[in-house]
């Protein structure tokens, strides 16, 4: 990649980063001095802090490129990024960065997630702590079992087969795509890096993971696994339902139209024939019939095998042509002209 473009490029792109701002006061300051000067601007949303970091901020970091805002109420992180996204692309901005301000999310590493976006590859980056095989065992074994099941979960409501650490809140997203976000149904809280991944899907935007290493402070998460299992699971099958829909039935109709609803259809009836039989046989105490076995078998393989075609066309299908007009085109034929 040629460094003097990259450079010019991203210079002369207006920058912002968005840092929700809640009972950070320890570190914020620390995190907004390390955000590099290629940043254009900073949004500080204090979410109702009961530390007042928005007026810490105000008092204590000298920096033209800073912008408090202040939510009256708290709305979560979620609603705190969309509130910085929204003001970012009523400024100007073309690239948002979602950085938080607890300190555990290197600033330096923003280059890296502008990138993607800057040179057309890309229109949502977001951090994967998950390369560096090396850097994983610094990681809590509970979290990084959770982690598993969660991106597991996630690639089957979000779509995005391709993605790892799907609660990973580093994040940067080209403005044009940005603008069509339902910014009031986004969910507003934990869920909320998840419900982005879906929205982005609906919007058919790309969405790549950008390296980047585990690093765990002292601060501790308000986030209770117990408290969230019941709606996480119920937020992951409603969009995974919604996706479904809009993806291959409202939008457009293919083989992998056909190939679910008869694969499901055909693998239950397979298992309650099977079932039904098989508890008839040990109520009566005589073995099932050859005949009566294949009749369950049959189906159950047949859906199967239609359910996991329909996977893999999934799989496929993620989109690849990024949604956002492609700059750096012209960046560079300035360049070489």
């Amino acid at each position: 990649m040629n460094t003097d473009l990259m450079t010019t490029s991203l210079l002369s792109t207006r920058i912002a980063v968005v840092i929700p701002s809640y009972k950070v006061t320890r570190h914020i300051a620390e995190v907004i001095s390390n955000i590099p000067i290629m940043v254009w601007r900073i949004y500080v949303i204090d979410d109702a802090c009961p530390e007042s970091s928005g007026k810490f901020v105000e008092e204590n970091v000298v920096d033209d490129r800073v912008r408090v805002i202040y939510h009256e109420q708290n709305y979560g992180v979620g609603g705190a990024v969309m509130t910085g996204y929204q003001a970012a692309i009523a400024d100007g901005a073309e690239i948002i960065v979602k950085v938080d301000g607890d300190g555990q999310m290197d600033p330096s590493l923003i280059p890296y997630f502008v990138e993607p976006i800057l040179f057309g590859e890309a229109d949502y980056t977001k951090g994967n702590r998950f390369y560096d095989l090396d850097e994983i065992r610094a990681m809590p074994s509970v979290r990084l079992f959770g982690n598993a099941v969660l991106s597991l979960m996630t690639k089957l409501s979000s779509g995005y087969w391709n993605l790892f650490d799907p609660t990973n809140g580093y994040t940067a997203i080209h403005a044009d795509v940005a603008k069509h976000l339902p910014f009031v149904k986004i969910s507003s809280r934990y869920f909320f890096e998840t419900d982005m991944l879906f929205r982005l899907n609906m919007l058919r935007a790309v969405v790549v993971d950008v390296p980047m290493d585990a690093k765990y402070g002292e601060e501790v998460s308000n986030l209770k696994i117990s408290n969230i299992v019941g709606e996480f699971l119920f937020k992951h099958i409603r969009n995974f339902l919604k996706r479904i829909f809009y993806n291959y039935y409202l939008r457009d109709i293919s083989l992998a139209s056909i190939e679910l609803p008869f694969g499901l259809v055909m693998l239950v009836f397979g298992i309650m024939f099977g079932v039904y039989h098989w508890m008839e046989s040990a109520r009566v105490g005589l073995p099932t019939p050859a005949g009566t076995v294949m009749l369950a078998a049959m189906p159950m393989l047949m859906g199967l095998q239609l359910v996991l075609a329909f996977i893999g066309y999934d799989i496929a299908s993620i989109p690849k042509r990024p949604c956002h007009r492609k700059r750096f085109i012209a960046l560079s034929g300035r360049k070489g002209g």
